[in-house]
């Protein structure tokens, strides 16, 4: 949610900034409904200011036995307050509808981030890795996979097109990988382990920006509730609603979760294979700190997020996106592109994003600063630690073999019961 003051203080940046992001000024529209707003409030001070003064003089008037002027202010007082109903339910009106005009436009673009409308104009920041040189032609992850465990037509039997099933030796793989990068996320880099809920209200997809304009990629319950995207919905509402000690900062949570989203915007888009499905699991990072700390901890988070990809010998490259190709509520994001040699193309695997004070405005949460008696808005930040079932997708195709096994990194052997390679089933 973007800051009122601040699109008053200068409207003309604040349209250059969204037009960064392929939106249309918005200023002026915000600033009519913020000054009937704010019209309709001095109304209103000035009424019951008048009402109060008006109650004050009948005492006197009548003190004076001067009942005719006694008998008028007790007609201007209920004329006031016969008024006073119409102008608070307007003022919740006007205020209702600035909150969502405020809350319906992406978050604006630190100044660093590159100009672009889509992935085309994303910049690659480094690489890290040096592809394999296969002797034999690298095949994809849909080709090798079903020898091994990943039943695709049974998924789809059960539950419909993007769900997959996993059996035996890549099952266990799978759970490998998910257990070993929360380890290295609590263990080395300091992330408390949670075990959020996966079913949330409205108020708290509303919170982290999905909703009310991204609704049609959620699934919901029959009882109201969403399916979490991501664990970021439920990590980065434990603060919502809450003011923190500055001490407490930052805080930084991780889990292992389901997510669940319906790919309403994504179709034709890796409908073969594992990497786009309606269900598949994710080690979330969240993290909530003071303002000044918001760009070494992005920094922080992404170099979590690559640490992960290096463990594993996964070579990648990192990328800055450009302000068309940002998520909703990010001001700067890193994407992780995994190499995937079946492919021939490097595919996204982590993004990490500073969302600055967008998503805390959503959710009123907030900190006070040392030695201050009032309050700032935290800035929170979000990103994959990893996303497992692409990771999956690139160790089968980074460390397939000709005769169609696969080799399990050495980094997972402590997780796999002493499986060392998955082997194609009779």
């Amino acid at each position: 949610m973007h800051d009122i003051r601040l699109i008053r203080e200068n409207p003309e940046s604040f349209d250059a900034q969204l037009a960064r992001r392929g939106v249309a000024p918005q200023s002026a529209a915000i600033l009519a409904l913020d000054a009937q707003r704010r019209a309709i409030a001095t109304r209103m001070q000035e009424s019951q200011a008048r009402r109060n003064e008006a109650s004050k003089a009948i005492g006197a008037a009548m003190g004076k036995g001067d009942r005719q002027a006694a008998e008028a202010l007790k007609a201007e007082i209920a004329a006031l307050k016969a008024e006073l109903p119409g102008l608070e339910e307007e003022e919740r009106r006007l205020t209702a509808e600035q909150n969502a005009a405020l809350a319906a436009h992406p978050n604006l673009p630190a100044a660093e981030v590159p100009e672009g409308e889509d992935e085309d104009g994303n910049v690659e920041v480094s690489r890290w890795g040096t592809p394999r040189d296969f002797a034999f032609a690298a095949r994809e992850h849909a080709d090798i996979g079903p020898a091994l465990g990943l039943d695709f037509e049974t998924g789809a039997l059960i539950s419909g097109a993007r769900f997959t099933f996993l059996k035996g030796q890549m099952a266990r793989l799978h759970r490998a990988l998910a257990q070993f990068m929360l380890d290295q996320q609590t263990a080395e880099n300091g992330y408390t382990e949670c075990l959020p809920p996966l079913l949330v209200k409205d108020e708290a997809v509303f919170g982290t920006g999905q909703l009310p304009k991204f609704a049609e990629d959620l699934f919901k319950t029959t009882d109201g509730r969403w399916l979490i995207p991501t664990a970021e919905v439920s990590l980065t509402n434990a603060v919502q609603g809450q003011i923190l000690d500055h001490t407490a900062l930052p805080l930084r949570m991780t889990a292992l979760t389901p997510c669940f989203r319906s790919e309403a915007g994504s179709a034709g888009r890796d409908t073969r294979g594992f990497i786009r499905q309606h269900q598949f699991e994710k080690v979330e990072l969240v993290s909530i700190c003071r303002p000044e700390d918001s760009e070494a901890e992005h920094e922080r988070m992404t170099q979590c997020a690559e640490g992960v990809l290096q463990a594993l010998g996964l070579p990648y490259r990192k990328m800055l996106l450009c302000a068309g190709d940002m998520g909703f509520t990010a001001r700067k994001t890193y994407d992780l592109e995994v190499w995937l040699p079946g492919q021939g193309a490097y595919r996204e695997i982590s993004s990490c994003s500073n969302c600055g004070d967008f998503q805390a405005r959503r959710m009123n949460a907030r900190y006070r600063p040392e030695g201050a008696k009032g309050t700032e808005f935290v800035h929170t930040l979000n990103g994959s630690g990893l996303a497992v079932g692409r990771t999956l997708v690139a160790v089968l195709e980074n460390y397939q073999q000709e005769d169609g096994s696969v080799d399990v990194p050495q980094a997972l052997l402590p997780y796999t019961g002493g499986l060392t390679r998955l082997v194609p089933l009779p």
